[in-house]
């Protein structure tokens, strides 16, 4: 499995209508997504920066993000979520966003350490 953190800003003005498109996502997009092997996705937004986080449960991380990029529904979502990101200047993994490096992550299969 592969954790991927990104983060990405939004222009100001678009701010109050960029989570719209992501609170109301169709089940198509959902599905794309779980057949890249993209499982427990989070999209978070403090001001202008949203940030997301996904696990990979894939054995081609590469070729699974090329699907996503060139499904029609991803499209047809991006086109009401592009024009209102900015991308930093250091693109990642998986498009416009940056990637974020992971410093500490509590694994859900971990016990109690008492």
């Amino acid at each position: 499995m592969t954790r991927v953190a990104q983060t990405i800003r939004l222009r100001p003005e678009d701010r109050g209508l960029y989570p719209r498109p992501h609170s109301a996502v169709r089940p198509h997009v959902d599905a794309a997504l779980r057949a890249a092997n993209v499982r427990d996705c989070s999209i978070l937004l403090r001001e202008d920066t949203p940030s997301a986080c996904f696990d990979h449960h894939g054995d081609d991380f590469t070729a699974d993000m090329a699907a996503i990029h060139t499904a029609a529904t991803t499209h047809d979502r991006w086109r009401l979520s592009d024009p209102r990101q900015e991308a930093w200047a250091d693109t990642g993994t998986a498009g416009n966003w940056s990637d974020l490096t992971e410093i500490r992550h509590l694994h859900p299969s971990q016990g109690d350490a008492r």
